[in-house]
């Protein structure tokens, strides 16, 4: 994890013109050169573009995308919208939780791997999903999950964990008559 360098955090606002209309993306910046914002990061900005310091708490508490504490190496995301919900989404959350010994919103303790439950990512159709690193996985299985996890955070060179296989075919379910699973998959 990097340590807060505030001549980095100037270069940042610096390439993002130094204004306040920028300081959505100077924070995106610097949450992506230190995987959160760090609190001094945070008092710098607000000096830097002459901003109330509370204006900057309040966008950086306001977006989810931001985290006032560091996250993992790796983040691992579990839809837990309606559909994924529906096809077992909370079930791959909490074996999750279990494999990696922690809770939903936290990081490992050698702090390889951020665990998060978000609401929908707009892809029902392949629920339930997860989001490993930022490429989204269709389908999934709790097995497949965990698999998935372990094969990121996995050392480099290291041997390559068993292939997570293709998730088994949805079971014919009728709703009001009509049996959905001989409808072709979308796209």
């Amino acid at each position: 994890m990097n340590t807060m360098n505030s001549q980095r955090v100037n270069e940042i606002i610096a390439a993002n013109g130094a204004d306040r209309m920028n300081s959505l993306a100077i924070l995106e910046d610097v949450q992506r050169e230190y995987n959160f914002l760090p609190r001094a990061a945070i008092e710098q900005v607000a000096k830097e573009l002459h901003m109330p310091l509370g204006h900057v708490y309040q966008l950086a508490t306001f977006f989810k995308a931001f985290s006032l504490s560091p996250k993992g190496e790796h983040q691992c995301k579990v839809c837990l919208g309606t559909a994924c919900h529906v096809k077992g989404g909370a079930l791959i959350l909490e074996t999750l939780e279990k494999e990696l010994k922690i809770k939903v919103g936290s990081t490992t303790v050698d702090g390889k791997v951020s665990l998060e439950g978000v609401r929908c990512l707009g892809a029902c159709a392949l629920a339930p999903i997860v989001v490993v690193d930022n490429q989204p996985h269709g389908q999934m299985t709790a097995d497949a999950a965990v698999r998935m996890v372990k094969e990121a955070t996995a050392p480099k060179g290291a041997a390559a964990p068993a292939p997570v296989p293709a998730p088994k075919p949805a079971a014919k379910v009728p709703v009001r008559g009509v049996d959905l699973s001989a409808v072709p998959p979308r796209g």
